[in-house]
């Protein structure tokens, strides 16, 4: 199983980055994606999520309103769209998958885990 992900950059604040993750090794559609995001020097934290069937989504409070997760299951890729950025944005964004799950916000009901890529927002 691989999970890739990509995208990240420098960009200024209040600008837009699109996310992509790409996931091999699974059937993607049976498998919950979400988003978590580490700053340097704190612990992980939960970004969105979206169920298998990709009629439930979650979302941290603090991105709600500017980021959106959305899934293509015929390309095996979730996407993280990213607007408005704020410098407290900056972090390295990973994306994992769980199976058939509820779009769990914990990060220890997922199962595999991609690379992380670097988001960095500066003002």
């Amino acid at each position: 199983v691989q999970l890739q992900a990509f995208g990240g950059g420098l960009v200024l604040a209040g600008g837009s980055l699109r996310l992509s993750c790409a996931a091999s090794g699974i059937t993607f559609s049976n498998y919950d994606m979400a988003w978590f995001r580490q700053a340097p020097g704190e612990e992980r934290e939960f970004v969105a999520s979206l169920t298998w069937s990709g009629s439930s989504s979650y979302y941290a409070d603090s991105v709600k309103g500017r980021l959106t997760i959305s899934r293509d299951n015929a390309k095996n890729t979730v996407y993280l769209q990213m607007n408005s950025l704020k410098p407290e944005d900056t972090a390295v964004y990973s994306c994992a998958a769980r199976f058939r799950g509820w779009g769990s916000v914990i990060s220890h009901d997922y199962t595999y885990w991609g690379q992380g890529t670097l988001v960095t927002v500066s003002s």
